[in-house]
């Protein structure tokens, strides 16, 4: 480090014939550069492959349930009003919506189970 004041500052390279990557041209590291993108993008996705994985059963299991979870409360408060009432087709709609849901959440838990266990 000392020796780095004393010798003054490098010198500049140009992308001549002694320059970038070995004597090469902006072509050449342009490549290099682009060779280098598509070896960090594998490693990148060679890391990400285990989550992947785990996200696909948490997506499955998690996210059918969650209508289940916003139109069940509703259709709790609603239930007097089933038969007849100002509220019924908001009561049937969510009758439908918790048991469709509820039918894709109970089948995708299914599916995740099947799904971890490698069969």
């Amino acid at each position: 480090m000392a020796g780095h004041y004393v010798a003054g500052p490098a010198p500049i390279r140009t992308a001549g014939a002694a320059g970038i990557a070995g004597g090469g041209s902006a072509r050449n590291s342009g490549q290099a550069a682009g060779r280098v993108a598509a070896q960090a993008t594998r490693g990148v996705g060679g890391f990400l492959k285990p989550f992947r994985r785990v996200g696909g059963i948490v997506w499955l299991e998690v996210f059918f349930l969650l209508p289940v979870l916003v139109f069940a409360p509703k259709l709790w408060q609603m239930r007097a009003d089933w038969a007849s009432g100002p509220d019924h087709r908001t009561f049937v709609a969510s009758a439908i919506v918790v048991v469709v849901f509820l039918y894709l959440g109970t089948t995708s838990f299914w599916r995740a189970h099947r799904r971890s266990a490698g069969r």
